[in-house]
């Protein structure tokens, strides 16, 4: 096994940090602002409209980690996995 392989795993495994963060924030926003549906559809207008906020900020996050984070760390591993190939 050749060393160029092995020096491409930090940055795999950096790439699925960023994207696998992302998609959970994703997930956690989508279930709050869920949440906050149902709940203010029940009456509780107070709880619905702060699981309202709380789910924005995380999708806010979320979309934050995959622009800023995951998409800049997924092109530098392409890179380098294209120079290793060479």
């Amino acid at each position: 096994m050749t060393s160029a392989p092995l020096e491409l795993v930090p940055e795999l495994v950096e790439v699925l940090f960023f994207s696998l963060g992302s998609v959970g924030l994703s997930l956690v926003g989508a279930s709050l602002e869920r949440f906050a549906f149902t709940t203010a559809q029940g009456g509780e207008l107070t709880l619905g409209l702060w699981a309202a906020v709380i789910g924005a900020v995380a999708l806010y996050f979320a979309y934050y980690v995959a622009v800023d984070k995951a998409l800049p760390t997924m092109t530098e591993f392409k890179r380098a996995l294209g120079d290793a190939a060479e």
